[in-house]
């Protein structure tokens, strides 16, 4: 059945014209009226609905029961990640959400290589956003992580709040294996670099801030790869 997002009010009973994104999917899955699909809206839990009338571009449902099943993992885990370049974010967004990460702050490095500013930095945000949420769709979560803006590394480093437990994911000598490091089972925010790392300088602010150098091991990971890893092993290997 599918499983669509509809950052709406939903209640049992209710009448509803889908928002256009939603009603587009339907289309494009020739769907007819009669056939039961699946909506949540990001608050908690999802809905029954059947289609009850199919326009040309809009789609009305009658919203059944509500369930409050959740498939959110046991820890919020916050990624604040040097974006990589190409298509590489949207592949890191899509696997991070899978993963349950609680949200995801992208960042631009002094080595980063994709530049981002503006206009094009704020719909490469709402891209991500929507990245996100078909991931959702996909793989039964029924909270949507949010995408913050991007941020200049040194502006994120002025305004963020020292973590919970915060993870530096560095080559430092003197770091220790993620294997070494007990984090609780509180929340984690969790910062990686982009392709070439992060700086000297970049690290030195975030272990002010209370950051904990972490080594993966021996090999060195994509920037993609690497905050995954993690994330997987906070997630699903405790």
């Amino acid at each position: 059945m599918p499983r669509l997002y509809c950052p709406v009010a939903l209640a049992s009973g209710a009448a509803l014209d889908l928002p256009a994104a939603a009603a587009r999917h339907v289309q494009v899955l020739r769907m007819q009226p009669g056939q039961q699909i699946t909506l949540f809206n990001g608050e908690g839990g999802e809905f029954s609905a059947e289609i009850e009338r199919m326009g040309r571009s809009d789609v009305a449902v009658r919203v059944g029961a509500h369930d409050a099943a959740e498939r959110e993992v046991s820890r919020a885990v916050h990624l604040v990640v040097g974006m990589p370049a190409n298509e590489r974010m949207d592949w890191l967004v899509e696997k991070a959400t899978e993963l349950g990460a609680a949200s995801i702050q992208p960042v631009l490095g002094q080595r980063s290589v994709l530049r981002l500013a503006g206009e094009r930095a704020e719909k490469k945000r709402a891209h991500w956003q929507a990245v996100a949420v078909a991931a959702c769709e996909q793989c039964g979560r029924n909270h949507v992580p949010r995408i913050h803006p991007v941020l200049e590394s040194g502006e994120w480093a002025k305004g963020a709040q020292r973590p919970v437990n915060g993870l530096l994911l560095s080559l430092r000598a003197q770091a220790r294996t993620l294997a070494e490091t007990d984090t609780g089972a509180g929340e984690v925010t969790l910062l990686s670099g982009p392709e070439g790392g992060l700086t000297p300088q970049e690290e030195d602010a975030a272990i002010a801030l209370g950051f904990l150098p972490v080594l993966l091991g021996t090999r060195v990971l994509r920037a993609e790869t690497a905050p995954l890893a993690v994330l997987a092993a906070l997630t699903l290997g405790r």
